[in-house]
């Protein structure tokens, strides 16, 4: 399995320590979404969507850990219960607001990665097939008292490393 990106994300986060560590945190932070020229014609039709989801790569996480202590939690969990950037298969994705698209180059509000991340796709949000009633959050719904909003580098191999 080989995944190729089809552009970058360019934000105002450089360092690990100090991201939003989701974009309900990351309010007014613009970001622009650079989609290399081969795959602009995908844009088509997007322009209408308020919001849109943004699937990439966690090019800063290195290793895994199956175990890990999220950033709104003080117990150790799976790391499939959580949104941590360590996976066996480092992806992320993002729900952010979509303020436009010029020459391929979408504006974008509410950005929680950093600056440098490989973009590998777009979907649009549609209300009616992604929001889900009567949720439950598991651990999460104990934990939510705790306002961690910002990462620290406790996922960052080199704990030295920043983002160029």
């Amino acid at each position: 399995m080989t995944f190729s990106p089809i552009g970058v994300i360019h934000t105002p986060h450089k360092e690990v320590a100090g991201t939003p560590i989701q974009p309900v945190f990351s309010q007014g932070a613009k970001g622009t979404v650079e989609v290399f020229a081969e795959y602009r014609n995908g844009l088509q039709d997007l322009e209408g969507f308020s919001h849109i989801i943004l699937m990439y790569y966690f090019h800063a996480s290195e290793g895994y850990s199956l175990l890990c202590r999220p950033f709104l939690d003080t117990r150790q969990r799976g790391v499939f219960a959580t949104r941590a950037p360590k996976r066996p298969n480092p992806i992320g994705l993002s729900i952010v607001e979509l303020v436009g698209i010029a020459e391929g180059v979408l504006t974008v509000s509410s950005a929680d990665m950093l600056d440098g991340t490989p973009l590998l796709d777009i979907k649009p949000y549609i209300e009616p097939f992604d929001v889900r009633q009567e949720t439950k959050a598991g651990w999460y719904d104990q934990a939510q008292n705790n306002t961690q909003t910002l990462a620290d580098d406790r996922f960052v191999h080199n704990k030295n490393r920043r983002i160029t």
